[in-house]
């Protein structure tokens, strides 16, 4: 298939001058590369508006806090319901896609996800406000397996590593939807005006791209159960994201904390530290699929272990602004990588169907990124926070420890 997509984009000057029946055969596979080419589109479409509808989300959380007038404590209680609602999806997920095919399963999820943020902003209580949040978790999710299963598919059809690049378009989403958020705020819009146009552009980009998602999953018509246990392989690339996505909940949550109380910097730069990981991490996803064809899964995974382990410690044992800076890139750098790589090998997965695969490595990433916060808390209040960031390192190493006992470098066959 690969030799046929590198022919259809030959342009021939001399087309005119071709057989009847070659040029039927051209046009086919140029007809098929476009196709191909709309499909990778429809996919990195939808993971945009994902990213975007969270972070629009995240974004007015002060605005929905002050409007219902929340204490601290009260929000942190009602913020649970996400998670919970992610997690009670969990068993649907990779069962539905199995059931029902990815490209069904986008589609609805993203139209239920899309009026579950909406839900959220005429919430007017704080039980609304928890089933709403319960209801966005729980459809996040499905579209997250859904959309992932699709850019297996997607990557399948190439024939070369393009995973890290549809993450990379989430990341970029986030960007946007905290800009858009600002922007909002800054207008005194209310969430639910906001949330309305979001979910507009939303279901109107669902509309668009249900056309050209692919029909059929990897694999698909192979005869895999949908309920299993996870074998070895599988195993190991769930627990290797549980360490990365562990550290990258603390980065999230603890970046500017660390910054206020340990490396003391100015009021103005408290976000410096959670900006530049943000960078590093959403501009490494757009190459890392190039390293990945050249230099495998094994190495590609030994690396960034080691990108955040250097990184954490540079942070840790000089924390002032330009080393701990240099520290946070490189920790957004190291695990840049480690979810979508992890992702695409798991939707290959030989003794599981795709969706179920990707909700099985999924769900012990997510444990990760829920405890690694709450832990970093518990440590430091024992102790403090350097030491706490010191001892998150133990997830990095893991990594490459991990890493190194996979069996055999992964490498797109070309």
């Amino acid at each position: 298939m690969k030799n046929d997509i590198e022919a259809g984009v030959v342009i021939h000057a001399d087309a005119e001058l071709m057989h009847p029946e070659d040029k039927f055969v051209t046009q086919e596979i140029q007809r098929g590369v476009s196709t191909l080419r709309f499909n990778r589109i429809a996919v990195s479409s939808i993971f945009f508006m994902h990213g975007l509808c969270f972070a629009s989300w995240a974004s007015r959380i002060p605005s929905i806090q002050q409007n219902l007038n929340l204490s601290a404590s009260a929000l942190g209680a009602i913020l649970f319901a996400l998670p919970v609602g992610f997690f009670v999806s969990l068993p649907f997920a990779g069962w539905l896609v199995g059931m029902l095919k990815s490209k069904r399963v986008v589609i609805l999820s993203a139209i239920l996800y899309s009026i579950a943020l909406l839900s959220i902003g005429t919430a007017s209580t704080i039980p609304a406000l928890f089933v709403c949040l319960f209801s966005f978790g729980f459809f996040a999710n499905l579209l997250n397996i859904s959309i992932n299963t699709q850019a297996v598919a997607v990557e399948g059809l190439y024939r070369k590593k393009i995973m890290a690049s549809f993450h990379g378009i989430w990341s970029l989403a986030g960007f946007v939807g905290a800009a858009l958020g600002t922007w909002m705020i800054g207008r005194n819009i209310a969430p639910f005006q906001h949330y309305i146009i979001v979910a507009a552009i939303f279901l109107i980009a669902n509309l668009v791209c249900a056309f050209y998602l692919v029909n059929k999953d990897e694999a698909a018509g192979e005869k895999r159960p949908l309920f299993a246990m996870p074998d070895k392989s599988l195993l190991s690339l769930g627990i290797i994201a549980f360490c990365s996505m562990m550290v990258e909940g603390a980065m999230f949550d603890w970046s500017g904390l660390y910054f206020i109380n340990v490396v003391h910097v100015a009021p103005e730069y408290t976000g410096l530290g959670y900006t530049i990981f943000m960078v590093a991490m959403a501009a490494m996803r757009f190459i890392a699929d190039g390293f990945s064809d050249k230099f495998g899964l094994k190495r590609i995974l030994q690396v960034s272990g080691l990108l955040t382990t250097v990184g954490l410690f540079l942070a840790v044992l000089l924390p002032q602004i330009v080393p701990s800076t240099v520290g946070f890139f490189l920790i957004g750098m190291g695990v840049s990588s480690v979810v979508p790589m992890v992702y695409s090998a798991a939707g290959k997965s030989k003794s599981l169907s795709p969706g179920t695969a990707l909700t099985a490595v999924s769900s012990m990433g997510f444990m990760g990124l829920l405890i690694g916060p709450p832990i970093i808390g518990f440590i430091a209040e024992a102790t403090s926070l350097k030491v706490s960031f010191l001892a998150i390192s133990i997830m990095s190493v893991a990594v490459i420890v991990f890493a190194s006992l996979m069996s055999a470098p992964q490498k797109t066959k070309s």
